[in-house]
């Protein structure tokens, strides 16, 4: 074996080493001249947290800019990490008017009443990234969310991420820690000539089907033809899953370094497990695009705090502003502890996780039902954004200038995401 051979044909050449990390002897090697190296992948993650956050303690003075600004009560805990994070103030999603309805929205940037439409939605920011990011990797992307069952402020029920696919579908998510970790890191026992016979059998189905559709097209309507093209991409949508299936059959999974959670974790403990989650798929490769939408009730509960997550988006000075201040500190202490573990987590070519991983952590409500500034915290180096900085953009900019921001960044040059207008310069490193 040479080190000119490809991390990609070695995995495919021998089974023993699949889990591994990007490694120097797989031809990542360290190297003094950049011709040589081998520069890591790029990932992206979104953590969206829900309710908001406290106004008075969390957000910095807005004439309080630039790098020397006070970092407020609320984010003391990331205060070790300042010169790594950028916050920025003044986001707002233009069309979302309902704050129970903001996380449905909060990575697309759509107008749910679009063409007079009851209910309508876009692509998700996560998912036009995995649509490049995730070409190499066994999961385009993956979705985690928090076992809360009281979702008032976050949009859609459990068993629902943030992200939204290109037919503005929700796309379902991963419920626990034990579920996502059997996702990433579980062997499928099923022999290999079984599931080759089963995705043979999938796809016959899906032939078939779609041979009913292309005859019954040549006979309906035009409203019923704009149905049928939403069908067809459905139906891609489900090629695209198969082939992805048929690719990684013969490739075992990652190993993960860690044995298997709980079934019965939750709150803090169930964020921390997730953080350790995410680190690993980064740093097995499994997937670099993953969205974790956090648990606020069970959180609550964990910290022995009674207030109601939608009552303590509804503060006032006492019980319920204390509440939503103690869950403001947990939220960036474990933050800071997620920051650290990319840090400490080395790439074969010498640099972190976290010089190679755009991490987003935010909510699309500031608190109440306000919608305009949406707590937006940027950090990790990925995206290629100015980070060390407290921003406030100009009023009324939509959150999904800053979402283009980054998808360009990542090296995903569409023109446009959601109501964008452009990117924010200022962001640029």
């Amino acid at each position: 074996m040479t080190s000119k051979r490809s991390r990609r044909k070695f995995l495919q050449a021998g089974t023993s080493l699949i889990a591994l990390p990007l490694l120097e002897s797989l031809g990542f090697q360290r190297s003094c001249s950049a011709n040589n190296a081998v520069k890591p992948p790029k990932r992206v993650v979104f953590l969206g947290i829900g309710y908001g956050v406290t106004q008075e303690t969390w957000f910095p003075n807005v004439i309080d800019q630039g790098e020397n600004y006070m970092l407020p009560a609320g984010l003391a805990p990331l205060a070790r990490h300042k010169s790594d994070f950028t916050i920025v103030q003044g986001l707002t999603n233009k069309y979302t008017e309902e704050a129970h309805w903001g996380s449905t929205f909060w990575l697309t940037g759509a107008n749910r009443f679009e063409a007079g439409a009851a209910f309508h939605n876009s692509i998700s920011v996560d998912q036009v990234a995995a649509g490049v990011l995730g070409k190499e990797t066994r999961f385009a992307s993956l979705q985690l969310n928090g076992s809360d069952h009281d979702i008032a402020a976050n949009g859609h029920g459990p068993g629902l991420s943030l992200a939204w696919d290109v037919r503005g579908k929700p796309v379902a998510g991963l419920n626990k820690p034990l579920a996502a970790y059997h996702r990433m890191f579980s062997t499928d026992t099923t022999p290999i000539e079984q599931r080759q016979e089963m995705l043979r059998q999938k796809r016959s189905v899906l032939d078939a089907v779609l041979g009913d559709a292309k005859d019954i097209q040549r006979h309906i309507s035009k409203n019923d033809n704009a149905k049928l093209d939403e069908y067809f991409q459905g139906i891609r949508d489900i090629e695209t899953t198969l082939t992805k299936e048929e690719q990684w059959q013969n490739i075992p999974k990652s190993t993960a370094r860690f044995v298997a959670p709980s079934s019965s974790l939750s709150g803090i403990d169930e964020v921390k497990l997730m953080y350790d989650l995410i680190v690993a798929a980064f740093q097995t490769d499994c997937t670099r695009v993953l969205t974790y939408r956090q648990p606020i009730s069970t959180l609550l509960a964990s910290l022995g705090i009674r207030v109601a997550p939608h009552d303590m988006s509804h503060y006032a000075p006492g019980e319920r502003m204390e509440a939503s201040q103690k869950r403001d500190l947990v939220q960036s202490q474990l933050l800071a502890s997620l920051i650290d573990q990319l840090k400490e987590t080395r790439e074969a070519d010498g640099s972190s996780l976290f010089d190679n991983t755009c991490v987003v952590f935010g909510s699309n409500i500031r608190n109440v039902h306000y919608l305009d500034n949406c707590p937006t915290i940027l950090t990790g180096g990925g995206a290629g954004v100015k980070l060390g900085q407290h921003m406030v953009v100009a009023k009324d900019t939509p959150l999904c200038n800053a979402w283009l921001t980054l998808l360009h960044g990542l090296g995903v040059n569409v023109p446009r995401h959601g109501d964008s207008t452009g990117v924010i310069k200022e962001l640029l490193a």
